[in-house]
């Protein structure tokens, strides 16, 4: 029925799937909180959480289908090119970063 899993009782995904992926889906939703992009997502789950990298990649896939608007928003605000006066300029790493005093 449930496994243990670092201290903490998780669904399995042969005995109650759709507990299994609402549970992979709110996972999701608290790396989206967390401002990850899908591959920073799959790790953290695969590492922490033991969810295999292609159910957290399918469940991302429907929740992106789902809800297209957010995801663009989303995919936008993460992006590393940032709109400034009618164009896009690209923002260096902040080890690339000239300190200013």
């Amino acid at each position: 029925m449930y496994y243990h899993n670092h201290h903490h009782v998780l669904p399995c995904l042969h005995c109650h799937p759709h507990s299994y992926i609402r549970l992979v889906q709110h996972l999701i939703e608290r790396c989206l909180l967390l401002h990850m992009n899908r591959q920073q997502c799959v790790k953290a789950l695969a590492k922490y959480a033991s969810i295999r990298p292609c159910v957290t990649v399918t469940v991302w896939r429907e929740l992106q289908k789902e809800n297209r608007d957010f995801f663009q928003a989303y995919f936008h605000a993460l992006s590393p090119f940032r709109p400034f006066m009618g164009r896009y300029i690209q923002r260096k790493p902040r080890s690339e970063r000239k300190k200013q005093f």
